[in-house]
């Protein structure tokens, strides 16, 4: 089964403030290339950069702005990357409306629903709902 991977499990792969979501996130990522069961939304590599090269207070940033892109291009190498076309925003609006989900949020529904993809991988959704024909997994969740 492919999933729909959000950005925040892409910027655990790097972040060391959280050892534990670190380790998941890349379980996760690693296991999506082993079995090409993972998809990457164009925005998520988007906000990838630009979440793990931002300012955080008196911190660093997570990575540097090379470092940012290299791994991006990685991401191109390694997932296959979904790209927007009119079908996927005019989806995206449906499901901000139905579901009132943020903008972005939307978005990242349409690429799964439009792809066919049973799943999202994302701590942003509510854990276990069904979208439409795609359920929100929090691979952070400790296991019941």
């Amino acid at each position: 089964m492919a999933a729909l991977v959000d950005t925040n499990i892409l910027v655990y792969r790097y972040d060391a403030r959280f050892p534990d979501k670190q380790k998941i996130a890349t379980d996760c990522l690693r296991r999506g290339i082993a079995e090409r069961s993972i998809r990457v939304p164009y925005q998520a590599v988007m906000e990838f950069v630009a979440a793990v090269t931002r300012a955080r207070g008196a911190e660093p940033p997570i990575l540097t702005t090379t470092e940012a892109y290299r791994e991006a291009e990685d991401m191109l190498a390694q997932f296959e990357v979904l790209y927007p076309d009119e079908a996927t925003l005019r989806m995206a609006l449906r499901g901000a409306a139905a579901y009132q989900l943020s903008w972005f949020d939307a978005n990242l529904w349409a690429y799964a629903e439009q792809h066919g993809l049973e799943e999202i991988l994302t701590e942003d959704f509510q854990h276990d709902r069904l979208y439409g024909s795609v359920r929100a997994t929090n691979p952070f969740l400790s296991p019941v």
